[in-house]
């Protein structure tokens, strides 16, 4: 037989790397699964925003979807459109932008203590 082969353990140099080998992919697997429950966790939150003083308000849940908007009837002026649909707008990108910083701080705390190096920045 081969220096540093067992039959439990196969090819080693004798100083447990395969034991390394599975604590590490123990721990990627609990990160990972770490990562999905945070990833759920965000999903069914609700973010809104509310603009225009108050004469606007969106929500939207961590999916990015939008789950309420909600006008002020003294908002809703037949000469302009533009400004309802200006502050509509604001509202919702200020909801989706909220619930895009939440699943990004959330992702982040996992993948700080990685050590990726370059890759960290890929939002990986």
């Amino acid at each position: 037989m081969a220096k540093g082969y067992s039959a439990r353990r196969g090819f080693s140099n004798g100083s447990g790397a395969a034991m390394q080998q599975q604590q590490m992919q123990q721990r990627i697997l609990k990160m990972q699964q770490d990562m999905e429950a945070a990833q759920q966790e965000v999903e069914e939150k609700t973010f809104t925003a509310t603009v225009g003083g108050g004469a606007v308000s969106a929500s939207v849940n961590g999916k990015k979807e939008i789950t309420a908007l909600h006008l002020k009837p003294e908002v809703v002026d037949p000469e302009d459109v533009e400004m309802l649909q200006d502050l509509v707008i604001s509202a919702i990108n200020e909801a989706l932008r909220q619930a895009e910083e939440a699943m990004n701080g959330r992702m982040n705390a996992f993948t700080s203590g990685l050590g990726l190096g370059g890759l960290g920045g890929l939002g990986l």
